[in-house]
């Protein structure tokens, strides 16, 4: 487990790139960002994460007060039990992967407004520093700095008078950033699991009941790795 703190901490610098940059985006664009510290606008629904995220989540969520550890468990645990009405063998290690992909998507509604297991009642993240890339990313598209459009969406309180794809201060080396966060997580499955994996997916709720030191890869799965 020493092996895997070591490498998380190398996660969390390439998180803080991501970071850099939201920051860089913010500063350029002005009043056209309208992410602030409380907005949880986007903290809703489900969505999926990988397993190195779920890593980084869970690390947060065990250094929580107690009372904050019960208050967020029992949030996550009435999301699982909903998602157990869609699957009802969702359970330990909680991965997607055993479900085709079809199947997330209907899981995952785009009008699905229940609010994040670990949103504070003030609007704030109780696990901010071991949030997910993805919570990181939301808000800003994503321009590597090639000009590639990697994801041309945002929020819809973001640039409601200008086009961010127009604006180069925005561009990042997403490709080499995610380049990068691959080579990690198969550094992370090879050391969890024996063999490095490309994939291995979960969702928030459930990241936090994942027992990592009794992680068990379901057979279906080991298919999966790559040679």
């Amino acid at each position: 487990m020493s092996d895997l703190r070591a490498l998380l901490v190398r996660y969390q610098a390439l998180l803080s790139e991501v970071d850099n940059w939201f920051l860089r985006c913010s500063l350029a664009a002005g009043d056209a960002v309208a992410c602030r510290r409380g907005c949880s606008a986007c903290c809703r629904g489900l969505f999926d994460i990988t397993l190195l995220d779920a890593f980084l989540l869970k690390d947060g969520f065990d250094r929580l007060p107690p009372a904050k550890q019960k208050q967020v468990g029992r949030a996550a645990y009435s999301r699982v039990t909903q998602i157990r009405l869609f699957w009802p063998d969702f359970d330990h290690p909680y991965l997607l992967n055993l479900h085709p992909e079809e199947e997330w998507e209907r899981l995952m509604p785009e009008e699905d407004e229940t609010a994040c297991a670990l949103l504070g009642d003030d609007g704030l993240c109780l696990v901010y520093e071991n949030r997910p890339m993805t919570c990181r990313l939301h808000g800003v598209p994503m321009v590597d700095e090639s000009g590639e459009v990697l994801f041309d969406e945002w929020c819809s309180m973001n640039f409601t008078h200008c086009d961010p794809l127009q604006m180069q201060a925005l561009q990042a080396p997403f490709n080499a950033i995610f380049y990068q966060e691959q080579l990690l997580f198969r550094e992370f499955t090879r050391q969890l699991l024996g063999q490095p994996f490309n994939e291995l997916d979960t969702l928030i709720p459930a990241a936090v009941f994942i027992d990592f030191d009794h992680f068990i890869l379901p057979e279906p799965l080991w298919n999966r790795s790559p040679s």
